[in-house]
């Protein structure tokens, strides 16, 4: 008899493994009304980014509701100097990534897949299509940057199906446009503009909008009047219906000084699943942002 026959089959993989899912039952897969009841009822959104299997399964282990594959990769992962050079099909390629971690724990979280800058600009046709192969790469949304012109290509977008999260405030792909990465929306003019934009495109259909380093009581305000809409906020302060961070800032280990609105999690944590788990529990009960600390 061949010794090797009889041998237990091997528990892991030569390069480690994933993290166990909770048992099933006690989890429910997030979905656009499971999101819109958390908002109904209180309850902080959580969201950080993910570019891999590995880290999208230990966020979801860690009870991080969404996770976005952000084009913030090309700065962290690629070490590009701001996500102008990140490619559609970078994207896919990291959200088909994501994905497959996921899949394989029978996580739950909800996907959104960032629109690079130039897949959306030409046409809303060309929107569809990019968006298309995103959501084709297992993502559950799409998100992309600016107000004004992207409600046509947001409505555009929804009417044939696809969820969209928005993003205003300071817009990373048009970074130099800006100025810098600057706090949008102060002054009276700026303001009414930002309530504008973000008025319209939940009228799109926009079912998520990312602020970014706007005043926190300018997100507050804007958060109010959206109703179908959910903020998520990061530099927003605390008054959105949601945070997110970026992953590498947020466990300390970005290439560069955190931003003001960023805390270390990784502190005084014994892994990174702990540090996730304590962001989660932080946003939750509130404690994080400070808008004190981490807010304009």
């Amino acid at each position: 008899m061949n010794p090797s026959a009889s041998a237990s089959p091997p528990t892991g993989t030569p390069y480690g493994t994933l993290p166990s899912a909770s048992p099933l039952p006690q989890r429910k897969p997030v979905s656009l009304p499971r999101l819109h009841e958390m908002r109904e009822r209180g309850e902080k959104i959580t969201m950080l980014t993910a570019y891999d299997a590995t880290f999208a399964a230990v966020a979801d282990a860690a009870g991080v509701e969404c996770i976005l594959v952000g084009d913030s990769l090309g700065m962290v992962c690629q070490g590009l100097s701001s996500t102008v050079g990140v490619t559609l099909e970078t994207m896919r390629y990291h959200t088909e990534s994501v994905v497959r971690g996921l899949q394989r724990v029978q996580a739950t979280a909800w996907v959104i897949g960032d629109l690079p800058f130039g897949s959306y600009h030409e046409s809303k046709e060309q929107a569809l299509r990019s968006a298309a192969e995103l959501m084709r790469a297992g993502a559950h949304m799409v998100k992309l940057e600016g107000g004004g012109w992207t409600a046509e290509t947001v409505r555009f977008l929804v009417e044939r199906g696809i969820p969209v999260c928005a993003h205003l405030g300071l817009t990373p792909q048009t970074v130099h446009a800006l100025g810098g990465y600057r706090v949008q929306g102060r002054g009276d003019a700026s303001a009414l503009q930002l309530k504008r934009q973000a008025l319209e495109l939940q009228d799109a259909g926009a079912a998520m909008l990312v602020l970014e380093m706007v005043p926190a009581v300018l997100s507050k305000e804007i958060t109010e009047q959206l109703q179908t809409c959910h903020t998520i906020g990061i530099g927003a302060g605390k008054d959105t219906a949601g945070q997110v961070l970026v992953m590498h800032d947020m466990l300390g280990i970005n290439l560069g000084k955190n931003p003001k609105f960023v805390r270390n999690f990784m502190e005084g944590q014994a892994s990174v699943r702990d540090a996730m788990a304590a962001y989660v529990a932080a946003v939750k009960n509130g404690s994080f942002p400070d808008n004190s600390l981490h807010a304009w």
